[in-house]
């Protein structure tokens, strides 16, 4: 059977197995719903890009809201990576894992003061500013600080991407960054300010993006401020090109890294601009098809008009499909010669939106345990606690190494920090 994604992912007789590892064997040690991850596929994955950029002046910044666990950004940091972060948090996770505060570009429209400033001390890279609003407040914290914040403008350049509408970023209907045709006098003001570096220019259009085109045509206008920036008197010392590339979930055929890197450097050399330091902020390409998410079968329910496959992982440990209507590839860990059925794999938490797949050919038997393929991306990191539920445990493997990344919570950790009214 023909698995998108990661080769490291490949049945081995009737088994499932994620590097050396059969994935059967961890749900009986670590039980379900449980995260794994390959290290070795995430590594794989980061390859072509440190390849197509190597001779560069570059840095390539994971970006954390991808997958967050510590074990995942010191995989990215000892690899030599930056980091793409959004949040206070997300700084905090990158420096508990070993990353360096000066490979860090802080992105996000609604940064507060506080995150600011906690920025500001830990030294961070750049702040992808995205409005003259943030900059106005960026100027003053930095100023009061004594700091001088080093920024790029996250210019919306209005070209489609072509992606889902909540995760589509480079329209002029989204929410993100400085619409274009006010991205020079955003910069002269910028210029201006007290506590202000001009540093760059930052462009992310999107993200699951499968065609190269909607990257060539951003390219252009970003390369055509990059004139009329520096034509100001302004100098741009990088250029960060955002992230966004898709991964295979079905039938996608993006493009590999190397080959949209390849592009985008043939256009930044015709047009005379080689000598800039280029950034990217992959985060799905380089961890989505690294991870699958384990989950037991709990009841079977067949139906006059559906059949219901009830598992005992559900929307809050996977929001994708519920959020955007996301296919993930489902399958059993254990193939079966018996006849296929249609099946909605459905989870238990009381919601007609939770469910994790529909109308899938399984052969499947209660107590058989599935993978959700494509897991590692945008998985763990949206779950949550809804119906007081546990979020999974985390594991990585390498070869036919296995580590635990993040315990399972209890019910004890849920409640941990409510408090009862007095008596």
């Amino acid at each position: 059977m023909t698995l998108p994604g990661s080769p490291f992912l490949a049945y081995r007789g009737q088994d499932l197995f994620l590097d050396d590892v059969r994935l059967r064997d961890l749900t009986q040690q670590h039980g379900t719903p449980l995260y794994v991850y390959s290290k070795r596929a995430m590594l794989a994955a980061l390859a072509p890009y440190q390849k197509a950029l190597q001779g560069r002046a570059h840095l390539v910044c994971y970006a954390v809201k991808a997958n967050s666990n510590l074990a995942v950004l010191q995989t990215f940091a000892q690899a030599g990576c930056g980091f793409d972060i959004v949040s206070e948090g997300e700084l905090a996770r990158v420096l508990a894992a070993g990353g360096s505060a000066s490979k860090v570009v802080f992105s996000g429209v609604g940064k507060t003061r506080s995150e600011m400033a906690t920025a500001l001390k830990a030294g961070v890279k750049c702040f992808n500013v995205e409005s003259t609003a943030e900059l106005e407040v960026l100027s003053q914290v930095a100023s009061g600080l004594g700091q001088t914040a080093h920024i790029s403008l996250r210019v919306n350049p209005d070209v489609d991407a072509g992606t889902h509408p909540y995760i589509s970023t480079g329209l002029k209907g989204n929410k993100f960054g400085v619409a274009h045709e006010e991205a020079l006098a955003t910069y002269k003001r910028a210029a201006a300010l007290p506590g202000i570096h001009v540093a760059g220019i930052d462009c992310h259009i999107g993200s699951q993006i499968t065609e190269i085109a909607p990257y060539l045509d951003a390219l252009d206008r970003v390369l055509d401020l990059v004139e009329s920036i520096e034509a100001a008197g302004i100098t741009v010392h990088h250029m960060d090109l955002g992230g966004g590339l898709g991964i295979t979930y079905t039938d996608e055929t993006p493009p590999g890294a190397d080959e949209l890197i390849a592009q985008l450097l043939a256009k930044i050399d015709a047009r005379g601009h080689g000598q800039r330091e280029i950034l990217f902020e992959p985060g799905r390409s380089l961890v989505g098809n690294a991870g699958v998410l384990l989950t037991e079968v709990m009841f079977l329910k067949p139906g006059s008009q559906k059949n219901f496959c009830v598992v005992d992982a559900a929307m809050n440990d996977l929001m994708r499909p519920a959020l955007y209507e996301a296919y993930m590839g489902i399958v059993n860990t254990q193939l079966r010669t018996d006849a296929p059925a249609t099946w909605d794999v459905v989870g238990p938490v009381c919601e007609s939106g939770d469910w994790l797949g529909r109308d899938r050919s399984l052969t499947v038997q209660a107590g058989d345990v599935l993978a959700v393929l494509s897991a590692g991306a945008y998985g763990m990191t949206m779950s949550s606690n809804y119906n007081t539920r546990g979020r999974a445990a985390e594991l990585m493997v390498d070869g036919a190494t296995v580590h635990v990344i993040r315990s399972r919570e209890t019910v004890q950790d849920l409640i941990r920090h409510d408090h009862l009214l007095p008596n």
